[in-house]
C-alpha cells in the first residue's frame, strides 16, 4: 500500500464547519431565544467558530458580543451532529451551560449588535414556532442534560448517546 505524503494526506482531510451556543434558562425551565436580523428563526446565543478558535471560547466570545453577558461556561451538555444540508456543509454544534438568568436580567438586555433583534425567555413549546426543528431538538436535549448531568451526543438533535460527568 502505498502512503501519501504527509501534508498530502492532512491536505485531504475533511473539513467540518462548527457552531456553538449557550443555554441561558430561568428557574421555570425558560429558555433565552435571540431573534436575528438576518434570518427569519430565533437562535440560541452562539454562533459560528472560528479559525483557530476552542468552541468554549467561541461561546463566551459570542455571549457577550450578542448580549453583553460575562460568565463563565458550565458544562458542554450537547455536541450535535448536522449533516450537509443544501449549502451549509457537515458540522458539529456545542451547546454550553450558561446556567440561569432572571426576567429581570433579560429586561435589561440592550444588545448593541446588529445582527440581534430583540430577547426573550420562552417555553420549549413557545420555542418550537420560533426556532428550526433541529434547534429545538437539540434545546429540548440540552434541558435535559443541564437537569441530569453529563454531556448528550446527538444527531440532528437527537440523543445518540449520554457521557456520565
Amino acid at each position: 500500500m502505498d502512503l501519501l505524503p504527509f501534508s498530502e494526506y492532512a491536505a485531504s482531510l475533511n473539513r467540518k464547519r462548527a457552531a456553538a451556543g449557550v443555554l441561558l434558562r430561568d428557574d421555570r425551565s425558560r429558555v433565552l431565544l435571540v431573534e436575528t436580523t438576518y434570518k427569519p428563526e430565533w437562535e440560541i446565543p452562539g454562533g459560528a467558530v472560528e479559525a483557530e478558535e476552542a468552541p468554549w471560547t467561541t461561546a463566551t466570545r459570542e455571549l457577550h458580543e450578542e448580549l453583553g453577558i460575562s460568565r463563565p461556561l458550565g458544562t458542554l451538555l450537547v455536541i450535535d451532529h448536522i449533516r450537509t444540508q443544501g449549502v451549509m456543509p457537515e458540522g458539529l454544534a456545542f451547546v454550553f451551560d450558561g446556567g440561569l438568568i432572571t426576567e429581570d436580567e433579560v429586561r435589561g438586555i440592550r444588545s448593541t449588535d446588529p445582527e440581534i433583534q430583540s430577547v426573550g425567555l420562552y417555553t420549549l413549546d413557545e420555542a418550537e414556532r420560533l426556532v428550526k426543528p433541529t434547534l429545538h431538538a437539540r434545546i429540548g436535549t440540552a434541558l435535559r442534560a443541564a437537569d441530569t448531568g453529563g454531556t448528550v451526543f446527538c444527531e440532528a438533535g437527537r440523543p445518540a448517546a449520554t457521557v456520565r460527568s
